[in-house]
């Protein structure tokens, strides 16, 4: 495991990248800590062809994002969270589903460390998200909510309407391909733990940070779920390096090969319908 110090210096030249691809890389002058750091976050950074997919989880021990009753609060320790921050700031459009915004209402904000804030994207197949949720009343970036239903959407608020298949959810193949339209190349998969699987059961993403903190909580909702297998060789094995956050420690898991789906789709392969602002 590689500790990994993300200072002033390191994070400004990660800052540097995201806006230019050109941007100077790590100093010689960097500690071993801070190049662990840059290799982190670099690939998050480097702008890419397409849709860039990446998703973050943080758990704990056990692979609990909450407790039983839904408590989530500091499941992940101060630099964990630091860390969650990050990945929005390098990131285009951050990405949850309509429970985690109905449940959480997260702002989905760049407020831990200096950068920019994400635009926000909401799936929400049924229209149940109201247009009061703090995603969505902050117009100081995009907003998208992707959807199926007919549901008009308030002022500044853009809507991609995809048809659905037949079990009720849209096809991330599809979500992907809107939000490669809309211009986003570097997108975070943030939630919850249902759209990120479904994002990587259909072999979508790119990379995936698995964020763990040193707590067991016993029981409650998993972090990261996945389409089963019957024989251990048949496990999804990323390259994969691990990095020390002071008491987190991140999973930095590269995923090989996305696009080539397990499970992607229900037998009803869903279609665009329109997009809007």
């Amino acid at each position: 495991m590689q500790r990994a110090d993300v200072t002033d210096a390191v994070w400004a030249a990660l800052l540097a990248r995201r806006n230019d691809d050109a941007a100077a890389g790590p100093s010689q002058e960097w500690s071993e800590a801070e190049r662990a750091a840059w290799e982190l976050y670099a690939p998050l950074a480097t702008g890419h062809p397409g849709a860039h997919l990446f998703a973050q989880v943080g758990q704990s021990l056990d692979g609990r994002i909450a407790t039983p009753s839904g408590d989530a609060t500091d499941v992940s320790g101060p630099e964990g969270l630091k860390h969650l921050h990050r990945c929005r700031a390098l990131a285009d459009a951050v990405v949850v589903g309509v429970k985690t915004a109905l449940q959480d209402d997260p702002r989905l904000t760049v407020r831990l460390v200096p950068g920019p804030s994400p635009a926000r994207v909401i799936i929400d197949p049924r229209g149940r998200l109201p247009d009061s949720a703090k995603a969505l009343t902050d117009a100081s970036v995009r907003r998208v909510v992707i959807q199926a239903s007919d549901r008009p959407r308030a002022p500044g608020v853009e809507v991609v309407r995809l048809t659905p298949a037949e079990c009720g959810w849209i096809a991330p193949e599809d979500i992907a391909g809107a939000l490669a339209d809309l211009g986003f190349g570097r997108v975070l998969i943030e939630g919850g733990c249902v759209t990120i699987q479904r994002f990587l059961d259909a072999g979508l993403l790119h990379r995936l940070h698995v964020a763990v903190a040193p707590l067991i909580i016993g029981d409650g909702p998993s972090g990261l779920r996945t389409a089963p297998v019957a024989r251990l060789r048949d496990a999804l094995r990323p390259e994969t390096r691990v990095y020390g956050l002071e008491t987190d420690v991140v999973f930095d898991c590269a995923l090989a090969n996305p696009g080539n789906a397990k499970m992607s789709r229900c037998p009803t392969e869903p279609k665009v319908v329109a997009a809007r602002a």
